[in-house]
């Protein structure tokens, strides 16, 4: 199982790239644990400083805009 992490303060962006990793992760039966996280310490200690970002196992795959669809789906290929 992945753990996927948003960071953002709860804007527009960072809402729709949950629904849009937990939606995608759901249609290619990818299991993942998926958490918000909002404090800008939290964030900041990612090194993002533009929200939304992604983090996947503790590694930054996306910074700042809502990613695409395709992106995210490269997140979630099975190998």
């Amino acid at each position: 199982m992945q753990t996927v992490k948003v960071l953002g303060g709860g804007c527009h962006n960072c809402k729709v790239t949950y629904k849009l990793i937990e939606d995608i992760a759901r249609e290619k039966g990818v299991s993942v644990h998926l958490e918000k996280v909002e404090d800008i310490q939290d964030i900041m200690a990612y090194d993002v400083m533009s929200t939304p970002g992604v983090v996947i196992d503790e590694s930054v795959v996306h910074r700042g805009g809502v990613p695409s669809r395709a992106q995210v789906e490269g997140w979630f290929t099975k190998e």
